[in-house]
């Protein structure tokens, strides 16, 4: 006889999905597992590369999880300002939270700082069993119940399964989901840079030719993270140019605008992809964050989305659990689906949209750019509604993101 440990939820994926999932689950009574193929570290030195703009409904989801605290405020980057334009005609715009009467607009984090403020969340909880370094090898769906297998030969069973492993989802696919998929044909830099100038807690992007380049302020004056999506073929030019002359090609890419940059970290690139599951929700099942959706980094918001996720995750299946219902049975959570395919939807298309808009130097569709970057920045209604979508501040907002629940 195999020895069965039993669960409410079992979480694939240690991510900060995943993690703030089992967290909102367990602070709700549910007892969770979470099957990490790796392991979170703290966050120290230099900065990581991979950083996110975490926006104000992300930040109350944290506060509330109880994880913000345990965030590092020196290596934190609030921005107060953003600035967009196109490099090649007239068109920009410029928000600022005094406009809202807000501190900031956003913040800017380091992916693994956030996973560890989780963590150490994650093991103050008594609810919850946290496996690092351990890979699910079977997984088995039945009426009642989910079986998994881990590499190490231990049994669990749970009454809901929760795929949080990324983009490429071992449990999506696994469980045969289709995927709509489409290659964005560019490849996004990521690298840490120091800029002559300081960047005065401002996000910049600007819109080239060829792709677009942000400009992330870190907790450093003069220290940003940038995001340069280009083709391949130009991809792989700047990854061979010497760190001076990615540099000078980085500065002129910018238009100078903090003055000379200097790379100060290696350059990764990964190719950008948008994913849509075909299905988020199945008996027993759910997909959240990358494992559901990919989207184009172009504003920042597939993190977002992704806390999105988990936060509606918890909010009905919490509620279900109250309920006495089936936490895993699928009429149980279609309008959960629902809800986050609509989600997801409206942030694929909007993304699409501008970066379509934003592609290419064709003159009329410049004109077309220049005309609707302009009107935004001279209509105040209509900026306001950009700046509190950028926010994160929308009507259909699970509890926990909301500021005041």
């Amino acid at each position: 006889m195999f020895n069965t440990q039993n669960y409410d939820v079992a979480i694939v994926g240690g991510g900060m999905v995943g993690l703030a999932t089992a967290l909102g689950l367990a602070q709700a009574d549910l007892k969770v597992v979470v099957i990490d193929a790796g392991q979170t570290r703290e966050v120290t030195g230099e900065p990581r590369l991979r950083v996110s703009a975490i926006n104000k409904a992300s930040q109350n989801l944290l506060e509330h999880l109880g994880a913000w605290q345990h965030l590092d405020p020196a290596r934190l980057a609030p921005y107060r300002k953003m600035q967009v334009w196109d490099q090649g005609g007239l068109g920009k715009i410029g928000f600022d939270a005094r406009q809202l009467s807000e501190q900031h607009l956003g913040t800017i984090i380091e992916n693994d700082a956030i996973s560890f403020a989780l963590a150490k969340c994650v093991a103050e909880q008594d609810k919850i069993s946290y496996l690092e370094n351990q890979r699910l090898e079977r997984i088995a769906f039945g009426e009642r119940e989910a079986w998994l297998t881990l590499a190490n030969g231990d049994n669990l069973s749970a009454a809901l399964v929760i795929g949080a492993d990324g983009a490429n989802s071992w449990v999506r696919e696994q469980c045969k989901i289709p995927l709509t998929f489409w290659d964005y044909g560019h490849h996004a830099l990521v690298a840490t840079i120091s800029t002559e100038l300081p960047h005065g807690a401002t996000a910049r992007q600007v819109f080239l030719e060829e792709g677009t380049l942000a400009f992330l302020p870190l907790y450093r004056d003069n220290l940003c993270s940038i995001v340069w999506s280009v083709p391949p073929a130009r991809a792989n030019e700047l990854l061979a140019l010497e760190p001076e002359q990615f540099s000078r090609s980085l500065t002129a890419a910018f238009d100078g605008r903090l003055g000379l940059c200097r790379l100060e970290s290696e350059v990764q690139s990964f190719p950008l992809r948008m994913r849509y599951a075909r299905h988020f929700a199945r008996h027993r099942l759910l997909l959240a964050g990358d494992a559901a959706h990919t989207i184009h980094p172009l504003a920042g918001q597939g993190v977002n989305l992704g806390f999105l996720d988990a936060a509606s995750i918890i909010e009905v299946v919490s509620e279900l659990a109250q309920e006495g219902k089936d936490i895993g049975q699928y009429a149980n959570l279609r309008a959960l689906e629902r809800w986050r395919k609509a989600d997801a939807l409206e942030m694929i298309a909007a993304m699409e949209g501008f970066k379509r808009l934003f592609a290419g130097g064709n003159p009329l569709k410049r004109a077309v750019r220049d005309l609707g970057l302009n009107l935004v920045d001279n209509v105040p209604g209509l900026k306001t509604v950009f700046i509190q979508q950028a926010m994160g501040n929308k009507l259909s907002l699970p509890r926990l993101c909301q500021a005041d629940r």
